[in-house]
C-alpha cells in the first residue's frame, strides 16, 4: 500500500506554518516593515486564516512583534533567530510528540514499554535534541528569493509579494 504525503508527516501543518512564516518575516525583514498575513500566505501558498491564527499565538508567546492597523503585521523581535525549533513545537503543537506511543498505546512507558519502545525513544532523543539546537537564524539562506521559494508550499513558479507591488 502506498502512502501519500499527508499520511506520513512527522510534524503537523501548524509547526510547518509556523516555521515558514517565522522564516518568511525574516527573509523579508531587512526591508524594515511590518509583514501582513495576507503577503505570508500568499507567496507561502498557505491558507490565510490559518496562517494568521499561527502568526498571532506566535506574537503572544513573544516570538514575534504584532501591530494592528493598515501599515501593521508582524516582525520578528530581537531575540527570534536564536530561538530553538522546540519553543515553536511547544507553542504550536505542545509535547505530545514526544509522550505519545507509536503504536498508539496507551500504558506505553518505560515500565510498560510497546515493542518499538526503546528504538522510538531513541529516535525521538535525536529529534528532541535537533529541534533544540536548531534555531530560526541558523535555517536562513543568503539568497532570499530562492529561499522564499522553498518554503512555499506551491510547486508552480510563484512571483513574490513585496512591500512597493502591494502599495501599488
Amino acid at each position: 500500500m502506498l502512502l501519500n504525503k499527508e499520511q506520513v508527516m512527522i510534524f503537523s501543518k501548524s509547526f510547518g506554518y509556523a516555521v515558514r512564516g517565522v522564516l518568511y518575516i525574516a527573509a523579508v525583514q531587512e526591508e524594515k516593515r511590518y509583514v501582513q498575513v495576507e503577503e505570508i500566505a500568499s507567496n507561502l501558498s498557505v491558507p490565510k486564516y490559518f496562517m494568521g491564527k499561527i502568526l498571532k499565538k506566535l506574537a503572544k508567546q513573544d516570538v514575534l512583534i504584532s501591530i494592528k492597523g493598515p501599515a501593521g503585521g508582524f516582525a520578528l523581535n530581537e531575540k527570534t533567530l536564536v530561538l530553538p525549533l522546540m519553543l515553536i513545537m511547544e507553542i504550536t503543537d505542545g509535547m505530545l510528540l514526544f509522550r505519545s506511543c507509536a503504536l498508539r498505546i496507551r500504558e506505553c512507558n518505560a515500565q510498560n514499554p510497546c515493542p518499538l519502545h526503546c528504538k522510538m525513544d531513541e529516535i525521538k532523543g535525536r529529534l528532541r535534541s535537533l529541534l533544540l539546537h536548531t534555531t530560526i537564524g541558523k535555517l536562513l539562506s543568503e539568497d532570499r528569493t530562492d529561499f522564499i521559494r522553498s518554503i512555499s508550499s506551491s510547486t508552480l513558479e510563484i512571483p513574490i509579494i513585496t512591500a512597493d507591488k502591494i502599495a501599488g
